[in-house]
C-alpha cells in the first residue's frame, strides 16, 4: 500500500514537472510569420505592458489547469484505496437506515473532502485573477459563490446518486441504460430551469436598461427568425473586468443575456456583432447539435463506466474495498472513470466546439454586413481578460472550446480582403 501511495505521488510530481517545462520552455506560442503586424498580432492593438501581462497570466492559467486535472483522479483512487470510501459508506449506515438519505450523508462528506482537497488551488485562481485585475470582486463575494456552489452540487448530486443507486440495485445489468433513459429528461429540465432558479443564485439579471439597442438586437433577432422579446444583462462588474454574452435556456425560459461589462467596452457594432454571434448558435442549430450529440455520447459513457466499473471490481474490489457497485463506497470509482473518459473525448468536443464556433462567426458578419466591429470586438475581448492570442497546441486541444483569437481575426481580415 505504501509503495502504491508513494508511486501515485511520485508520480504526479513527475508529471507536473513534465507540465512547467512544456508549458514555460517547451510549448511554441509564437505568433506564425505571415500574420506579424496585422491585426491579428497582439502588438499592434496591445501596449507592451499588457502583451507583458498577457502571455505570463495565460503561462500561469495553464500551469494551474494542468496541475489540477489530475487532483481529482488522484483523490478518488487513494480514498479508495487506503479506505476513506468504505468508512464514509459505514458512518452514513450508522446514521440512517433509509438509503436515499445515505446518499445525501455520502454525497455531503465526499463533496466536502473534494472541496478541502481542491480550495487551495480554487483560492489561487481568484488571487491570480485578482493581482492581474481580471477578478474584481471581494473575497467575501466570492467564498458566497463557492458556498452557494457547493450547495447547489450537494442537491443535484445527491437527486442523482440516490436515483442510480437505486438503479444499480434493482437492475443489476441494466441500470446503465435506464440511467442514461432517465439522463435525457433530467438535462432538458435543467436548461429550463438554469435561466430562472440556477443563475439567479449568483447575478442580478434584469432587462436591458438600452432600450434602442435592445430594439436594434431584437431587430438582428427578427431577422434571423430568432423568438425573442426582451433581452437582459447581469451585473458582472462587481465581479470582473471580462466581458461575454450567451443565449441560455429552453422553450420559454430562452434568454439573450448581455454581461453589463460588455455594454460599457464595446461600442454598438461591436456589441451587435457578438449578438448575432450568439443568434448565430440558434440559427446555425448548434445547441440542437450539441444536445444530441451529448445524449448520444452519454450512452457510450454510462455503458463505459458500468462495463468498466463491475470489471475493476471483480478483479480489484478487494485492493478497493469495494464487494459490489452497489455500495455507496463505489461512487469515488464511479466519479473517476466518469472524469476520465469525459477528458479523453474533450479533445473531440473542443475541436467540434471551436468550429461552430467559426461558423457562427461567419454567420454574424452576414447578418450584420460589417466586418471591422467584429475585429475591435475580439481584441477587446483579449484586452480584458489578458487572453493568449496564440496558445500552445496541447493547451488549445484541451482547453479551447473556442477558436483562438489569431485565428478569429485572420479569418475576418481574409474577408477584409476578399470585400476589397
Amino acid at each position: 500500500m505504501k509503495k502504491i501511495v508513494g508511486f501515485t505521488i511520485l508520480g504526479y510530481l513527475v508529471y507536473v514537472l513534465a507540465m512547467v517545462y512544456y508549458i514555460w520552455l517547451g510549448a511554441d506560442t509564437s505568433l506564425p510569420a505571415h500574420l506579424v503586424g496585422t491585426k491579428a498580432d497582439p502588438q499592434t492593438f496591445l501596449s507592451s505592458e499588457e502583451l507583458f501581462q498577457s502571455e505570463q497570466y495565460s503561462k500561469i492559467r495553464n500551469m494551474m489547469y494542468f496541475i489540477s486535472l489530475p487532483i481529482d483522479w488522484v483523490f478518488y483512487f487513494l480514498l479508495l484505496i487506503l479506505g476513506g470510501a468504505r468508512a464514509i459508506q459505514g458512518w452514513s449506515e450508522k446514521v440512517v437506515k433509509y438509503k436515499w438519505l445515505q446518499a445525501g450523508i455520502y454525497v455531503f462528506w465526499l463533496t466536502f473532502f473534494a472541496t478541502l482537497v481542491s480550495f487551495p488551488l480554487s483560492y489561487l485562481r481568484f488571487f491570480l485573477s485578482k493581482s492581474y485585475n481580471i477578478t474584481v470582486q471581494t473575497f467575501s463575494h466570492w467564498m458566497r459563490d463557492q458556498v452557494v456552489s457547493f450547495w447547489e452540487g450537494i442537491l443535484l448530486m445527491w437527486i442523482v446518486v440516490a436515483v442510480i443507486y437505486f438503479l444499480i440495485r434493482r437492475f443489476e445489468k441494466r441500470w446503465w441504460v435506464i440511467a442514461w433513459a432517465l439522463f435525457i429528461p433530467f438535462v432538458f429540465f435543467m436548461m429550463y430551469i438554469q435561466p430562472v432558479v440556477i443563475d439567479p443564485l449568483y447575478n442580478d439579471f434584469t432587462e436591458l436598461q438600452n432600450k434602442e439597442l435592445e430594439a436594434k438586437i431584437l431587430a438582428l433577432a427578427a431577422e434571423s427568425d430568432i423568438p425573442a422579446d426582451r433581452v437582459y444583462e447581469v451585473n458582472m462588474a462587481q465581479k470582473t473586468n471580462s466581458i461575454n454574452a450567451y443565449v441560455t435556456g429552453v422553450g420559454g425560459n430562452s434568454r439573450i443575456v448581455l454581461w453589463d461589462t460588455l455594454l460599457t467596452r464595446l461600442n454598438e457594432d461591436e456589441i451587435l456583432f457578438i449578438m448575432a454571434h450568439e443568434m448565430g448558435h440558434y440559427v446555425l442549430n448548434h445547441i440542437v447539435i450539441g444536445i444530441t450529440g451529448y445524449i448520444v455520447f452519454s450512452f457510450f459513457a454510462f455503458y463505459f463506466v458500468h462495463w468498466s466499473a463491475r470489471r475493476i471490481i471483480n478483479k480489484w474490489g478487494q485492493f478497493l474495498r469495494i464487494t459490489s457497485l452497489n455500495q455507496l463506497a463505489s461512487l469515488p470509482l464511479l466519479l473517476l472513470l466518469l472524469s476520465l473518459v469525459l477528458f479523453l473525448a474533450s479533445p473531440i468536443t473542443n475541436a467540434v466546439s471551436r468550429h461552430q464556433e467559426q461558423t457562427a462567426d461567419q454567420y454574424a458578419i452576414e447578418l450584420t454586413e460589417k466586418v471591422e466591429p467584429a475585429i475591435g470586438a475580439f481584441q477587446e475581448i483579449t484586452r480584458s481578460s489578458l487572453s493568449e492570442v496564440n496558445p500552445p497546441a496541447l493547451v488549445k486541444w484541451l482547453r479551447y472550446t473556442h477558436p483562438p483569437i489569431v485565428d478569429r481575426i485572420a479569418n475576418l481580415e481574409k474577408i477584409l480582403e476578399e470585400e476589397e
